[in-house]
This record gives structure tokens, C-alpha cells and sequence, in this order.
């Protein structure tokens, strides 16, 4: 019996106000449904990474901290990955950014999607995430999610008022992904 390929799905941001870890939660639990995958949540405020601070780049993987060592040694343990992050000013938050830039080979050859969200869906920080994705050689897959969420969706203290109403029509982009990354988990094999 072979064991079941993990994805982290990644809670990309860190706001004390933030929506992003009950997206991120939905769309892991509507991943999971009927998946021969396992999907697991990340969430980078318990991981807690410092602004980058090891003195060589992440290429050459003489990391000097432990932070940076335990972080290297959770991502290793996954097989693919979900960001799930928001749009701030056309791109994406720097919190996400500096998980990224602290590996590098840790992140090649993994398959990769995103669901972003915000007020037009979040296409802006896609592109750009897109890209450094690319740069870090991770297999981006075709699909990915961007979530229209309004004001009318959130209430007085900026929490969604229906989170699986507003989401739901994003399940069929979900099960896309999921079949998507299983097809390049088996095709990495």
C-alpha cells in the first residue's frame, strides 16, 4: 500500500483580521472530498519566519538558522502546494513572498496552484506569483482560483458573512485542481 501524496495548502497571509485561513480551510476541505490526495494547512503565522535573514542564498541550502531548517524539512514533507492568498495592491503580501525566498531547491519540480481572492478575484497577484513560481521551477499547474469577494460579502469586522456561499462557485475550479495535481503527481513518478 503506498501512502497518500501530501499538498500543504498555504495560508498566505498573516493580518490579525484576516479571512485568508477560513478560505483556505474551505477550499482544503472541499479538495479532500473524493481526493486520493491528502491536503494539510500551513499556516505562516504558526510558522513564523523572521524577514529573511540567513547570510547565503537559498541555493546553495547552508542554512544557518533553525528556523530556516525546520521550514525547509515541512515543505520537503509535501509533494505539491495551494497557496491561497490575498490581493493587496495588485500583488501579493510580502509575508508569502519571504516564505518563498528563504528555499529554493526545496520548491523544484513540485506541483503548484493558487487560489487568490479580493474584490476583482486577485488576477494581478496571480501573475505575479506566477512568476516567481516559475522561477523557483515548481510545475504550475493550469488552473487556479480567483474568488470574487466584495464588501457586501464581509461584515462590520471584515469577516465574510456566507463563507461557503461565497465560495462555492469556485468548487468546480477546486476538483479541476485536485485532478490536475494528481496527474502531475503521477506523471513526476
Amino acid at each position: 500500500m503506498t501512502a497518500k501524496k501530501r499538498i500543504a495548502v498555504v495560508i498566505g497571509s498573516t493580518r490579525p483580521t484576516r479571512i485568508c485561513g477560513g478560505i483556505a480551510a474551505w477550499a482544503r476541505e472541499s479538495l479532500q472530498e473524493d481526493s486520493d490526495l491528502g491536503y494539510d494547512l500551513i499556516d505562516l503565522a504558526e510558522v513564523g519566519l523572521p524577514f529573511l535573514d540567513e547570510p547565503v542564498k537559498a541555493a546553495l541550502r547552508q542554512y544557518e538558522h533553525e528556523h530556516t531548517r525546520a521550514w525547509s524539512e515541512l515543505v520537503q514533507s509535501y509533494d505539491g502546494f495551494l497557496f491561497v492568498f490575498p490581493q493587496y495592491n495588485w500583488g501579493y503580501p510580502g509575508v508569502l513572498k519571504n516564505a518563498l525566498d528563504y528555499l529554493y531547491q526545496e520548491w523544484h519540480d513540485r506541483p503548484a496552484s493558487l487560489l487568490t481572492y479580493g474584490t476583482r478575484g486577485g488576477g494581478k497577484a496571480a501573475e505575479q506569483f506566477i512568476g516567481v513560481l516559475h522561477g523557483l521551477h515548481m510545475r504550475v499547474l493550469d488552473t487556479h482560483v480567483e474568488a470574487v469577494i466584495t464588501d457586501q460579502d464581509v461584515d462590520e469586522n471584515w469577516q465574510l458573512r456566507d463563507l461557503d456561499g461565497t465560495l462555492r462557485p469556485n468548487r468546480a475550479l477546486l476538483r479541476r485542481i485536485d485532478e490536475e495535481m494528481t496527474e502531475a503527481l503521477a506523471d513526476g513518478q
